[in-house]
């Protein structure tokens, strides 16, 4: 094989036409980083963060928490079911029976601070591949990206 198109195979991405697999691509490889940084925590990336928002927010409904994560109902129930069940997470109904309200347990705000170091270093890692600037950058097109396709129009 000439040494250009493996170098080519190893180090650089085709451009993607398609937007959404550019950007899924991207998350894939950084939850990969995650996943990796939080293994010995026995935490997922996805509860870690769902702990966080928690912990970041205080009392939620399901339904704003899954507005705050951009996550549709279903995947939000199957990743809070594993929560709950572990003790890290409560629920009871709020004053409109058909909502849940959502609290960090005192069990969950432990496995968080158990695990925070690890998802630190999965941090500093991300910024020192990517540098401080970029992975602001990173997080604000994120941030704005996601606002501007979640955002319910005004009548």
């Amino acid at each position: 094989m000439c040494i250009c198109i493996y170098f080519l195979m190893k180090h650089a991405l085709p451009n993607l036409p398609c937007t959404c697999a550019t950007l899924r691509r991207a998350a894939r490889a950084t939850s990969q980083l995650y996943e990796e940084a939080l293994r010995p925590s026995g935490l997922r990336i996805s509860q870690f963060s769902l702990l966080q928002a928690l912990s970041l927010a205080g009392e939620l409904t399901q339904g704003t928490l899954g507005e705050i994560l951009a996550m549709d109902s279903t995947t939000l129930t199957r990743a809070l079911a594993i929560l709950l069940r572990e003790g890290w997470v409560t629920r009871h109904r709020g004053a409109d029976r058909r909502e849940w309200r959502l609290n960090l347990s005192p069990q969950g705000a432990h496995k968080l601070q158990t695990a925070t170091p690890f998802w630190e270093a999965a941090q500093n890692q991300l910024k020192q591949a990517l540098g401080e600037d970029h992975q602001r950058d990173l997080n604000r097109i994120s941030n704005y990206v996601t606002d501007k396709i979640t955002q319910k129009p005004t009548d």
